[in-house]
């Protein structure tokens, strides 16, 4: 039955004199507490998302700028209006339903023509439609109250004065014009019962004029009952019309002198909603808000390692050493303390491979020639950089420089892709050149870019010893360390890596590569025949607690090198 939640890692270890093929209660027992398991994804908890807000503060401080930013631009582009109140007293018709005519004042007063009137007044060059921003409610049949809106308190009391002096005489203006509307139909209606009497008068005189008939008797009996309603209708109308002019004439009267305004126009105090400071707070927050939600987000649904135990078992090698950040060529350097410690982190690392160099199994022999086969290999370190070839090229070149000041012949191979290290020593051209860096002098390699196999001086492991270039190998014959400097990529593999060093240490920066990629570069310095004896990570976070001391997985471990 398959047990998917542990795996045992076995190595064959030559044993006082036993054969290799020979297992050893001791080393079985050593074994037994290599037991590794499938480590589980790491809980998400504050600590988690407390280390992904610090890495990236410079994301959500962004944001929370820019919201800053946007607030300000809003404040000023759509800044918010100051209010001003005012009310009006309203004399009604009381022939007519106050409901009714409190509705028509209304629209009346957010009418065009009342705009218009104001701005006309107030000096305004806007059109009615825009000159002020204003509503109209009513709290009861006879109060309006108009809120006027503008750029300043002043300015929105002096619009809410013009606006109620102009409703106001607009009213009267209406209110006149209908009470002349009324009295003209009034005295058309006299003039026309007058009219009439005087038709009747004239019919009646024309038939008194004929001889007299039956029928014309009857007709004219006819007109002078016409003519006797008329009369009266004429009389009534010569009465009472009068009584309703003088009625309407007195109700227009009290009802424009009755109008007035209520209370005076008075600024609205303005809210702290409305001031610049919340605007600029609340666009601040959201921005914040925004920008702690992308990186929290990003860190969970992110596959990038950060942990050391993460990122060890990944590539199935201890780490070794950790750093912080470093700055490539491409990046600016850091300022005060934070370039002390960069500075700092980068000696270390030059030491650190400077150890991996010393501790190399036997001394460098020359590359190229016959090795005979009770010989060991010749041996030469690689430095593989895990997507950071920017940032560990200049390790490389100062590693090559203190060899060589100490009168090594050193040979560095630039396999990375784009030639990281030959760019940072002037070197545009592949072949193999002399080159000064960091005060030595020493050789760089630099391979045809068409070259797929890249084959290097040192037999494969997993091949025959095979023959180099001339001027490779006369380059290699009397070097002392060789160096290589490369980046692996899956499509092209890495069984060349074994033909230019015997050890390798891998360089991975935290959060920058996946656990597919780490695990591929892992597997290929591994498939190349090349021993992983050391794995450096960069910018380590300050709050991983994990010591990142996974066993190697096959007996080319760094677990036996004393650092």
């Amino acid at each position: 039955m398959n047990d998917p939640d542990h795996r045992v890692t076995f190595s064959i270890r030559e044993n006082d004199g036993a054969s290799a093929d020979t297992w050893t209660d001791n080393e079985l027992g050593a074994d037994e507490e290599h037991l590794t398991a499938d480590r589980a994804v790491t809980f998400t908890n504050l600590a988690f998302i407390g280390a992904a807000l610090r890495r990236s503060a410079w994301l959500w401080c962004a944001t929370a700028l820019f919201g800053v930013l946007i607030g300000y631009g809003l404040y000023t582009r759509y800044p918010p209006p100051y209010q001003a109140t005012t009310s009006i007293l309203l004399t009604n018709d009381p022939g007519q339903d106050p409901s009714v005519q409190i509705q028509a004042n209304t629209a009346l007063a957010q009418s065009q023509a009342v705009a218009g009137r104001a701005a006309r007044q107030l000096g305004l060059q806007q059109s009615g439609s825009s000159l002020i921003a204003y509503t109209v409610t009513s709290t009861s049949d006879q109060v309006l109250v108009f809120t006027v809106s503008a750029s300043s308190s002043n300015d929105a009391v002096r619009r809410a004065s013009g606006l109620t002096t102009a409703f106001l005489q607009f009213r009267a203006s209406y209110l006149k014009n209908q009470e002349q509307i009324e009295e003209t139909a009034l005295i058309q209606g006299v003039n026309q019962a007058t009219q009439q009497v005087a038709s009747i008068n004239r019919q009646v005189s024309q038939v008194s004029a004929q001889q007299t008939s039956p029928a014309q008797q009857a007709k004219l009996s006819s007109l002078r009952a016409q003519l006797t309603a008329a009369n009266v209708s004429l009389g009534q109308a010569q009465q009472k019309v009068p009584a309703e002019i003088a009625l309407a004439r007195t109700t227009l009267t009290t009802m424009t002198k009755g109008s007035e305004v209520l209370s005076a126009p008075t600024p609205i105090p303005h809210s702290l909603k409305k001031g610049k400071a919340f605007y600029i707070a609340v666009t601040f927050l959201i921005g914040l808000v925004i920008g702690i939600a992308i990186v929290i987000v990003r860190a969970l649904v992110s596959d990038r390692l950060r942990n050391r135990d993460d990122i060890a078992e990944a590539i199935g090698a201890p780490i070794k050493l950790s750093l912080g950040p470093l700055a490539g060529r491409t990046k600016l350097p850091g300022l005060g303390r934070r370039a002390g410690r960069q500075v700092l982190d980068m000696t270390r690392l030059i030491r650190h491979l400077n150890g991996l160099v010393t501790h190399l199994n036997g001394r460098v022999r020359p590359l190229s020639g016959a090795v005979p086969q009770d010989s060991r290999r010749p041996q030469g370190l690689a430095i593989v950089a895990v997507d950071n070839a920017e940032v560990v090229a200049p390790a490389v070149v100062s590693l090559a420089a203190s060899n060589a000041s100490y009168g090594k012949q050193v040979v560095v191979a630039d396999l990375s892709d784009g030639g990281r290290v030959a760019r940072r020593l002037g070197v545009r051209k592949p072949g193999i050149h002399a080159v000064r860096g960091d005060g030595a002098d020493f050789v760089v390699i630099v391979p045809e870019r068409d070259e797929i196999a890249l084959l290097g001086p040192i037999p494969g492991s997993q091949a025959e010893p095979m023959d180099v270039s001339s001027d490779l190998a006369a380059a290699c014959d009397s070097a002392d360390l060789l160096l290589t400097f490369a980046t692996l990529d899956p499509a092209v593999g890495g069984d060349y890596l074994s033909t230019w060093a015997t050890d390798a240490a891998a360089v991975v920066t935290v959060g920058k590569s996946s656990s597919v990629r780490i695990r591929a570069v892992g597997e290929m310095i591994r498939l190349a025949g090349t021993r992983l004896v050391s794995v450096v990570l960069i910018g380590t976070d300050k709050s991983d607690e994990t010591l990142g001391s996974v066993y190697a997985r096959d007996d080319q471990s760094a677990s036996a090198l004393p650092f």
